[in-house]
């Protein structure tokens, strides 16, 4: 399903996911909208513009945050125009699987929208290294990020778009398990050694910058 009330940007995408294969079930352009279609028939994935009708300011994460409550199965992948901190800390305070969010110009880049809905549409996270990069850099000034090598700053920073440790060790042309090594270097330093699962990726650069 999409939300986002520019007509055009919806019609592009929902003609862009047809194309690639994907049915579109619905495509609002109101958060009350979404919030009725996603009740009466779950997606697999909602996309869903930050800012929508009335006021233009917090709609669409409040009806993201709301399917995330009511709707754990489906995933919800965030469009926003800008990097905004407080909106990507919300959005993992229930849960750490099934959730993404972009840039909006990241949607001209077919391929990487395309690996981001198929990343949260499988229960993994897709965050735009944009916005990483970003809460890394208002962040350096806690002590445990300092203590991070750079070598593990940019597993971090890949880690948290929601890349896989096979992906990553492609990525900085390592092995998979120097990947790992460097992962629970990470979690050693940002005190997520007794984390479980998924979630310390995730922890690790967005929950722990967001606290």
């Amino acid at each position: 399903m999409l939300a986002d009330d520019s007509t055009l940007l919806r019609e592009g995408l929902a003609r862009l996911l047809a194309d690639e294969g994907h049915e579109v079930t619905a495509a609002v352009g109101d958060a009350e909208a979404l919030l009725d279609a996603v009740a009466a028939d779950p997606p697999d994935v909602a996309v869903v513009d930050v800012r929508m009708p009335p006021t233009h300011t917090d709609e669409g994460l409040r009806a993201a945050l709301r399917i995330r409550a009511q709707h754990p199965e489906v995933g919800v992948l965030v469009l926003s125009q800008y990097v905004e901190k407080r909106y990507a800390s919300e959005l993992l305070e229930r849960n750490t699987q099934s959730v993404g969010y972009l840039l909006k110009d990241r949607v001209v880049e077919v391929d990487e929208f395309l690996d981001a809905l198929t990343r949260v549409a499988s229960g993994r996270t897709a965050f735009d290294p944009e916005v990483v990069r970003r809460l890394v850099a208002r962040s350096t000034h806690t002590d445990p990020l300092r203590r991070l090598t750079s070598r593990e700053g940019e597993v971090l920073d890949l880690m948290a778009q929601g890349h896989t440790n096979a992906a990553i060790a492609t990525r900085i042309h390592v092995s998979r398990s120097a990947v790992e090594k460097y992962s629970n270097s990470i979690f050693d330093k940002l005190g997520l050694s007794d984390a479980e699962g998924y979630s310390r990726r995730v922890l690790a650069v967005l929950r722990y910058l967001g606290s």
